[in-house]
């Protein structure tokens, strides 16, 4: 009993140490990966190409504006003052479960099934020369098994998907899963998410698209064997572009008033 309690207390002692001692690292690697993952959804990354240094610098062309959902207008200084608002340390999924930074959702308002909603996200602009380029928005929601989060970027024009990259999924390998396929995720650059009157009209249809329906230019092949992801997935979509989401923001940028 004596040599199995001095085992487990050395043993706690060991893995607690190197827990808080590799801390930093993992929260390091945890924002680096992010990193990866925005600039693979603006086409700008590929897995194994770039180092450290070079996703630092990649990345270091965006610029991170704190956005009001309820207004789509972006923060003022005063605002951006408040501690919890700073840029540098304000984290979205935390401020979704802080009552003060965030609302719950009525059932028939939370069609992706997050319970509730951030009062303010962070977008990530990459401008070219005075033209905004591009968009990046964290989005999330309930698949099958699981919440997905991930990053959708749309052209500058604030319609058009560049493309879609989720960072955290636990869905079916081989088939809810399959939304890390590379092939899936080719399907989205240069769909349409929203009709000529405005409205989120991005459909992810079972089977495969009909390219010769003018509706095709918002379609996207559904993912195979697993209907309540690919449910899930238009879901997400129909909410982040909506008017609980960032619908009012981007409908400023189409309006040239962001």
């Amino acid at each position: 009993l004596l040599v199995a309690l001095v085992l487990c207390i050395v043993c706690s002692v060991i893995v607690a140490g190197a827990a808080v001692y590799l801390k930093p690292v993992q929260a390091s690697n945890k924002v680096l990966d992010r990193k990866k993952n925005i600039l693979s959804a603006a086409g700008m990354f590929s897995p194994g190409e770039h180092g450290a240094a070079e996703v630092e610098e990649l990345f270091g062309r965006f610029t991170v504006r704190m956005v009001d959902l309820d207004t789509g207008e972006y923060l003022s200084e005063e605002e951006l003052a408040r501690p919890e608002l700073n840029p540098d340390r304000y984290d979205q999924i935390k401020a979704a479960k802080d009552a003060k930074l965030s609302e719950a959702l009525p059932g028939a308002d939370d069609i992706a099934s997050i319970k509730r909603r951030e009062k303010v996200a962070q977008v990530y602009l990459l401008e070219e020369e005075g033209r905004l380029e591009k968009i990046v928005l964290r989005i999330r929601g309930y698949g099958l098994w699981s919440t997905l989060y991930g990053f959708l970027v749309l052209d500058g024009d604030a319609s058009t998907v560049v493309g879609l990259a989720y960072y955290d999924q636990k869905e079916t390998p081989g088939l809810g899963g399959e939304v890390d396929n590379p092939k899936w995720k080719a399907l989205w650059s240069g769909k349409q998410v929203f009709d000529e009157q405005g409205a989120v009209a991005i459909d992810i249809v079972k089977g495969s698209v009909d390219k010769g329906v003018p509706e095709a230019v918002h379609q996207v092949d559904g993912l195979s064997g697993a209907t309540l992801t690919s449910n899930g997935v238009e879901n997400m979509l129909h909410f982040w572009l909506g008017e609980r989401g960032f619908g009012p923001y981007l409908s400023r940028i189409r309006g040239g008033q962001a």
